[in-house]
């Protein structure tokens, strides 16, 4: 059991909680992830750590209710018990000193990027990050981007904040005016593809952190299973960061819809529930 310490709602659906898990804390890196459960019978569900504080022995989760799971954690109030969280999970990121890095956050996948801007930052690197929503209420963590990188640009679909545009009309406007010698993108999968593809016309080299369907956590189950360079990788063990020009999008957007139906009638029917409750 973790207890919630700290409940933050960024927006409607959007929400960020911090949970005690000193051990976690103690041993999480910038790319680690956890895998959460609510309840005895409740469904497992990956999520990345945002952020670490070791001496008060906390975790930081931001999530977006899209799910049951997910829904279940945005209900839960400081001092509700989360049943199960385990971690931290996967490939820590690789930090060094790149030179300049362009990092670009789509959605909720910007607190995921947040401790990699930190990591890489830290480590003297030129960073400049774009911050890309579909409006401004979308747009989190803009004031430790800012505090942790050396230029952010803010990109919305509607124009609402920022500028216009999609998250490549700002990648592209670094690359078009300065060497960039690493990229890393984490957001939406069909984000993170054209972003990609963005960065691959100009051979910069660039990272993905991918956010698959996962299970059991520990390569078994295969659920998590996206073909990299041809050969087949399992996200929970060998991720979630891949080389973006390697990772076949097409396929692992088609397997993140598999359940799609499945999911939004279990989501439906938990909202019934929980109006019925309430």
């Amino acid at each position: 059991m973790s207890k919630i310490v700290e409940k933050e709602f960024f927006s409607k659906n959007v929400v960020k909680v911090v949970l005690e898990a000193p051990e976690i804390a103690k041993a999480r890196k910038a790319g680690h992830f956890v895998i959460i459960r609510i309840g005895e019978k409740g469904e497992r569900i990956p999520l990345t750590i945002a952020d670490a504080d070791e001496q008060k022995g906390t975790i930081t989760l931001i999530v977006q209710k899209v799910g049951v799971t997910s829904a279940k954690l945005a209900a839960l109030n400081v001092g509700d018990e989360v049943t199960d969280v385990v971690g931290p999970l996967g490939h820590a990121t690789h930090i060094e000193n790149f030179g300049t890095v362009l990092c670009a956050g789509g959605g909720v996948g910007i607190a995921p990027l947040y401790p990699i801007v930190k990591a890489l930052k830290n480590a003297g690197n030129r960073v400049i990050t774009v911050l890309a929503a579909r409006s401004k209420d979308l747009i989190i963590l803009e004031d430790e981007m800012r505090a942790n990188s050396d230029e952010v640009i803010v990109m919305t679909d509607d124009g609402s904040y920022g500028k216009q545009g999609l998250v490549t009309a700002g990648m592209e406007e670094v690359i078009n005016r300065e060497k960039v010698h690493l990229s890393v993108v984490i957001g939406p999968a069909i984000m993170m593809k054209f972003a990609a593809l963005t960065t691959k016309k100009y051979n910069i080299k660039t990272f993905a952190s991918l956010n698959t369907i996962m299970v059991d956590g520990t390569g078994m189950c295969g659920a998590c299973r996206i073909t990299v360079g041809g050969k087949t990788k399992f996200v929970c063990v060998d991720g979630p960061e891949f080389d973006a020009h390697e990772v076949d999008f097409d396929l692992m957007l088609s397997r993140l819809g598999a359940y799609r139906e499945q999911e939004v009638k279990a989501y439906e029917k938990y909202l019934k529930t929980a109006e019925t409750v309430q």
